[in-house]
């Protein structure tokens, strides 16, 4: 079968921008409300989501010809649900801050939506080079999304960003931003959270609806020009 030009390339962007599992399809918002107080922690939970996806994904599209239909469902769970806890053994293991910052939402990487989403939308019905793209794009743009949402949380919630305390094999170190005092704390709550969250939603919907007004407003300029211009021949014609 025949691949478009540029197919690859569409559709590891599609989960960035046009299909971004938090911003447009508005799917894992949990663990996007309860572990972006800090930047940190949602480059942390994007990681470990993304290691998740990707393996889930491959699995899946590997052994997508041997699964049988009626326990499909089940089998995909068993998978995700595998991966998880290896993540969650391996964080445990080498990055225990990170453990204990994102606590019980590891664990529930089994049942987020995108996740079993994926497998039961794309990998089980394409290839594994194809489903390995696709789980890297929503991948990233899923943590792009969640990491948009700590820094405005952050900054707002305690007035500066601070880094090396869950990834302890770095340096500490703290970037003031808004001088002490001046910090908004109730961001770092979670009614900061849904603020934060329904202010880009409504950003994007505005961008979004802009340019489908500006897009009709050119097909209606188009029409009208169509219009004149076969009038114009029309009484050419008739001259």
């Amino acid at each position: 079968m025949a691949r478009e030009k540029g197919y690859t390339k569409k559709n590891f962007l599609k989960g960035i921008l046009i299909e971004n599992p938090l911003f447009v399809s508005i799917l894992g918002t949990c663990p996007a409300l309860a572990t972006t107080k800090t930047l940190e922690a949602a480059i942390g939970m994007g990681l470990l989501f993304t290691v998740v996806l990707i393996c889930s994904n491959v699995l899946v599209s590997l052994l997508r010809k041997l699964i049988p239909e009626e326990v499909r469902t089940p089998a995909y769970i068993v998978i995700i649900a595998t991966f998880v806890t290896m993540v969650k053994m391996f964080t445990n293991a080498f990055l225990p801050e990170l453990y204990s910052t994102l606590g019980v939402f590891i664990s529930l990487i089994v049942v987020n939506c995108i996740v079993l989403g994926r497998a039961e939308a794309y990998a089980s019905k394409n290839g594994v080079f194809d489903s390995l793209i696709d789980a890297l794009g929503m991948g990233v743009g899923y943590t792009l999304a969640i990491m948009l949402m700590a820094i405005f949380r952050e900054v707002l919630g305690t007035g500066a960003f601070s880094f090396g305390k869950i990834f302890t094999f770095i340096p500490e170190v703290k970037l003031q931003i808004i001088p002490k005092g001046y910090e908004i704390s109730m961001f770092q709550n979670p009614a900061g959270a849904f603020i934060v969250f329904g202010l880009i939603l409504a950003i994007i919907a505005f961008i979004r609806n802009r340019k489908a007004e500006l897009k009709a407003n050119l097909e209606r300029q188009e029409k009208i020009r169509k219009a004149q211009e076969a009038k114009a021949l029309a009484n050419g014609g008739n001259k």
